[in-house]
């Protein structure tokens, strides 16, 4: 185990990782035929997603892996705003995907009550809690089997919730397309345990950096595409811990005026599981010439950029990638938070429901 004296749970739980994955692929993949057990409903064709928080950027994660891999139409919404939506999403062939990890999330189990009430749709939960009230009213239901997660910022959750959505959207795809591009995928999975190992083994370098960025007021998350989630997750978990008023912008975006915050002394930390497109590098080639921000790339770069820091597992797919890049900003968060002297397992003013569920 990396961690060999956890002072916080939320170093313990960051490392525990490890473990939980392969617990996850052992439940969901048969190891003889390597099919998916996981039951869902046949001829899906537009898949919604309903959280909040953490479970929220999951969602969104899912939305654009979804498309990208099995070309289903999907969409996330936080659980508030379905609340106060005219009108909900209803045509057919399409599946509901609730997302808790205690399983009691008032604005979304009003949510699913909405869908319940005004549509016929099909119902999918995942959550940490198989005794909880939205494993007992959903149609179909995918424990997460994170076990107890006693600290504020979601980590083990949050990764176990994007490893049964992966499994999900693979197995959606096998329902279409039985002779798919998915075998691949599976067998990549099972090396996940190792990329988070190294991950973890970075912690000496995010230590050091995590020193500086302690010291800035002005911190930025940027991203393209399927990382943007990631962004916004790393920023609510530097939030959360540390209490910095750290903001998450998809990159082209953040152009649009918002640049101009970086005229203070700050940092600008670009996501990416893909090789940055050349859009991409011209907005930070000129970011870095107009405002001078220390850039960090966490992930995948490009030659034709040169950041101050560069954080990065080698990996062989996207999906890969995301897990390495969400561990490392758990780190970042872990680290800023403890040079601060937060405390990180319960930051003023925030609760958490927590629910026993072993692995």
């Amino acid at each position: 185990m990396f961690f060999k004296k956890e002072k916080t749970y939320m170093e313990s739980e960051i490392a525990e990782q490890t473990k939980i994955i392969p617990y996850i692929l052992a439940k969901y993949i048969n190891p003889q035929t390597g099919e998916i057990n996981i039951d869902l409903p046949q001829n899906i064709r537009k898949i919604v997603l309903v959280a909040s928080g953490s479970s929220y950027h999951c969602a969104r994660f899912a939305v654009d892996l979804v498309e990208k891999i099995s070309k289903i139409e999907s969409r996330a919404i936080y659980s508030s705003e379905f609340l106060i939506k005219n009108l909900i999403p209803h045509d057919e062939n399409t599946l509901y995907i609730f997302i808790t990890q205690s399983g009691e999330t008032s604005d979304t189990l009003k949510s699913l009550e909405r869908v319940k009430r005004e549509t016929n749709l099909p119902a999918l939960c995942i959550t940490n809690n198989e005794e909880s009230t939205i494993w007992d009213k959903c149609d179909y239901k995918v424990a997460c089997y994170a076990g107890i997660e006693h600290g504020i910022a979601a980590t083990k959750s949050f990764t176990s919730q994007m490893l049964c959505l992966i499994l999900i959207s693979l197995k959606l795809i096998e329902n279409i397309e039985p002779e798919s591009i998915t075998k691949s995928y599976k067998e990549s999975l099972f090396h996940l345990p190792i990329i988070v190992e190294k991950a973890l083994a970075k912690r000496a370098e995010i230590k050091n950096f995590a020193k500086y960025l302690s010291k800035i007021d002005t911190v930025i998350m940027t991203a393209v595409g399927i990382s943007y989630s990631l962004a916004k997750e790393g920023a609510l978990k530097i939030k959360e811990t540390s209490y910095k008023n750290i903001s998450a912008a998809i990159l082209g975006e953040f152009m649009h005026g918002h640049v101009a915050v970086l005229n203070n002394k700050s940092v600008l930390i670009f996501i990416s599981v893909d090789e940055p497109s050349e859009r991409s590098i011209t907005n930070l080639n000129k970011i870095k010439a107009d405002y001078n921000p220390m850039l960090v790339v966490i992930g995948v770069k490009s030659d034709k950029i040169t950041p101050d820091l560069h954080f990065n597992i080698e990996c062989e797919n996207e999906i890969q990638q995301l897990f390495a890049n969400v561990v490392l900003l758990q780190l970042i968060a872990l680290e800023t938070a403890l040079k601060l002297k937060r405390n990180v397992d319960n930051p003023k003013g925030l609760h958490k429901v927590v629910v026993e569920n072993s692995f």
